[in-house]
């Protein structure tokens, strides 16, 4: 067991960096829209295997693959005990600010992103300083919001999610935590004023259930892949739902999810079968 533990801390969350790769064919989706999507979810900097130099390695080789669009799926605080060594957000988004590719760099913000500034949690609003860094790094903030892109002449939607967990409200009697967020689906749907395809940006997968046709792909991460798979299973998963959005590429009644098993660590400081990953998919028609 010691040896284990040792190999998910030492090789897999500290060497590996993988590239996964997925095809992603909604449902009328535009036959001249090709859309290549870099996704980065989870890096927890400053948490177990996260210095500023290996997110500037997680940023060069995701550069490297020239993808049309990168999207930042949240949690890039490392708000729990495991920190290693703390990487302010001044340092972590001016790293992240280096992400190029031609339609842009795009964030989400994750419950850690609210966890870990204290103001928000006791005023219980934003922004959160991870926001104000991103921004101040040239990197756009989603929160219940929606642009308008084109490529190659063809447009599409890009939406991203209020976080679903972003207040911590004590705990249950049975001893769990009670949250609160700070998501708003209809509000930020209400934001697409066309029929151009729409891909919604949303840390947590748990928002999948009650999101429309009307959204060709949702792109999350969050799960970490529940940080220790075998065959496909993840003994604890971050879910209501556990295994059913814990990892990979789902399809629901035509609708399309894409759960990244991100970067960081966050609970326990070791991956096992979900080793560190940038994801890229590939979105055209079938």
């Amino acid at each position: 067991m010691v040896g284990l533990s040792s190999y998910g801390f030492a090789v897999e969350a500290s060497w590996r960096l993988d590239v996964t790769r997925y095809r992603v064919s909604p449902r009328n989706w535009p036959r001249d829209l090709a859309l290549r999507i870099g996704v980065i979810a989870d890096v927890h900097a400053g948490g177990p295997a996260m210095p500023t130099d290996r997110i500037a390695e997680i940023v060069a080789r995701t550069n490297k693959l020239a993808p049309d669009l990168i999207v930042l799926l949240g949690d890039f605080a490392a708000s729990h005990k495991f920190k290693t060594r703390s990487v302010a957000p001044e340092e972590w988004s001016e790293v992240l600010g280096e992400l190029r590719a031609p339609l842009g760099v795009h964030a989400v913000l994750g419950n850690h992103d609210w966890w870990d500034d204290l103001a928000a949690q006791r005023t219980r609003k934003g922004p959160v300083i991870g926001r104000r860094m991103l921004e101040r790094a040239g990197i756009p903030v989603y929160e219940n919001d929606a642009v308008r892109l084109r490529h190659r002449g063809e447009p599409f939607w890009l939406a991203g999610l209020g976080d679903q967990i972003a207040f911590i409200n004590g705990r249950s009697k049975r001893g769990w935590r009670k949250f609160e967020g700070v998501h708003d689906l209809p509000g930020t749907l209400a934001r697409v004023t066309d029929e151009a395809p729409v891909i919604l940006l949303a840390h947590e997968p748990d928002i999948f259930p009650s999101v429309p046709e009307r959204v060709a792909l949702t792109l999350s991460g969050h799960t970490h892949g529940g940080q220790v798979r075998v065959m496909g299973f993840s003994p604890m998963v971050p879910s209501r739902y556990g295994n059913r959005y814990a990892y990979g590429h789902v399809v629901e009644g035509g609708r399309h999810l894409v759960v990244s098993g991100g970067l960081g660590c966050s609970i326990l400081p070791v991956r096992i079968g979900v080793p560190p990953e940038i994801v890229l998919v590939d979105v055209a028609a079938a």
